[in-house]
């Protein structure tokens, strides 16, 4: 007898950029979907929107089981991770079968410093609840370079380095398509605590300065190769040091320190007769 597959869902975070796209995602599989949020806000048709504070594990739990809530999937930002940990004692509480961490990006497994341990520490206290979990690795979101390299600020494209080590990209369409296909076709004993990574288009950030180069309407933006971004570019900072260390990749083995090019792709079969966007589809270069 063959497993059925999850169909009632609650998307915590859903934000503009990746949590209101897997929403509606989801909606398009024709599963059930609750919005949980701590504010008023709109949400795509078909969806409930439940006002609720994450910090009341009672409360969430209430709405969780009132809904009838089979996964819970996170899509925080990374100054609200914190508000995972009661979420996961609520799913603990009600039975809720998996529970999908807010990751989308650089592998988390291992990580040793930053998002990365906050990420890991977190997979491990599911596991310590004995709730599922499922994380889902794809590089970096390809709409987000031009904010990485500070075109809308500088009208140029500031890299690091030398801007020559390839990395994952992978168009924020596509992660919550994904999320929303494998979620809802594949039965849960192929979810349940593992990890997929996928991976839209392998390409440097050097190879992207030339796609803007040869852009038809964005070849005025200029590649200029710095040693450091402006002070006011903290984040953008840091990733780009990770871009110079090779780990912006879906493939990157925190333990091993090393990055498996092949592995960074292999979740992209799941989708099955799906074509992954390019960097230039996704910023229409």
């Amino acid at each position: 007898m063959s497993e059925q597959t999850y169909s009632s869902f609650a998307v915590v975070g859903a934000g503009p950029s990746i949590g209101l796209k897997i929403v509606s995602a989801l909606l398009e599989t024709g599963a059930s979907v609750v919005v949980l949020s701590r504010a008023p806000k709109d949400v795509p048709p078909g969806a409930k929107l439940v006002i609720v504070d994450y910090a009341s594990t009672s409360s969430v739990a209430q709405v969780l089981k009132e809904h009838g809530v089979e996964v819970i999937v996170s899509a925080l930002s990374f100054y609200a991770l914190e508000a995972q940990g009661p979420l996961a004692q609520a799913a603990k509480d009600t039975g809720v079968k998996l529970f999908v961490p807010s990751e989308y990006g650089m592998p988390s497994e291992g990580g040793k410093e930053g998002h990365l341990l906050a990420k890991s520490n977190f997979a491990e206290y599911l596991k310590s609840l004995g709730v599922p979990s499922l994380r889902v690795y794809a590089g970096m979101f390809a709409e987000y370079i031009p904010w990485l390299t500070g075109v809308p600020d500088t009208g140029k494209m500031l890299i690091i380095g030398k801007g020559d080590k390839s990395a994952s990209f992978t168009s924020i369409s596509d992660v919550a398509g994904f999320l929303a296909y494998v979620l809802t076709t594949l039965p849960p004993s192929q979810l349940h605590d593992v990890s997929f990574r996928i991976e839209g288009e392998r390409i440097s950030l050097s190879s992207v300065g030339a796609l803007y180069r040869a852009s038809a309407t964005k070849s005025s933006v200029v590649t200029e190769y710095v040693d450091k971004l402006p002070e006011s570019f903290v984040k953008q900072s840091f990733l780009q040091n990770k871009f110079e260390q090779g780990r912006v990749s879906s493939g990157w083995d925190n333990y091993k320190n090393s990055d498996d090019i092949s592995a960074a792709s292999s979740g992209n079969e799941l989708w099955k007769d799906h074509r992954f966007k390019s960097v230039k589809e996704a910023l229409d270069l």
